[in-house]
């Protein structure tokens, strides 16, 4: 039977929502974010363990200096309102990507973050920030350079957060259908799904529904 342990989710839509409701585009992220903390929750009852979400990727630079702006503060905003519910609730916080890309004031915040929920159990809460896959593939080929014989062991263990398992399953909200970058190396043998629900949208009638397609699936592992 499949076990789902680690849950990998895209949030994609946040900006055609809010354009769909006449708001800004970077605004539908305040709306993602209520969706987050519930999507978490139903990870909870479901007993899966690690929920990893992908916030902010090295590409995501390349948009309009006001959007950048607003994400930035927003991110600021969330570490600091988040982490002290995420603390009390037991859940561990872990950020996955080039942290040092970040102004100093968010970089101390994902420093504090980290130190204050690294002993919680109840779940693991993963983001990715200024995180591409290929970027973290050659950081930690940077970090192997000197070593004479590499194995795939020794690139897993130079990779942000190597003690995290690779995701069984990746939900891809907003419709399109490719990862976009994300955790290549961990979703070799990741089950994928892809819905047209835009992310503020997501429900946790979907959740569970894709949740069910997910144990009904047969796993191989290239078997």
């Amino acid at each position: 039977m499949n076990k789902l342990n680690h849950l990998a989710i895209i949030m994609d839509g946040n900006r055609r929502w809010a354009r769909k409701r006449g708001l800004p585009a970077f605004k539908g992220h305040v709306f993602g974010r209520k969706t987050l903390k519930k999507a978490l929750q139903w990870c909870i009852e479901n007993k899966i363990k690690y929920l990893t979400v992908y916030a902010f990727s090295t590409e995501n630079w390349k948009r309009p200096k006001i959007e950048v702006s607003f994400l930035m503060n927003f991110l600021s905003k969330v570490l600091q309102e988040e982490v002290d519910e995420l603390h009390k609730e037991k859940i561990r916080m872990r950020i996955s990507g080039r942290k040092e890309g970040f102004p100093k004031k968010i970089q101390e915040l994902i420093k504090k973050a980290e130190k204050l929920t690294k002993n919680n159990k109840k779940a693991t809460l993963q983001v990715c920030l200024n995180y591409g896959g290929r970027s973290e593939i050659i950081d930690a080929v940077k970090k192997i350079s000197k070593i004479k014989q590499v194995t795939e062991k020794i690139i897993q263990k130079h990779l942000y957060n190597p003690d995290i398992p690779d995701p069984d399953l990746i939900i891809r909200t907003g419709g399109e259908m490719r990862l976009s970058n994300f955790l290549i190396w961990q979703s070799v043998y990741s089950e994928l799904y892809f819905t047209q629900t835009l992310w503020p949208d997501f429900s946790k009638k979907e959740f569970n529904k894709i949740i069910k397609d997910f144990y009904n699936r047969q796993r191989r592992f290239g078997k």
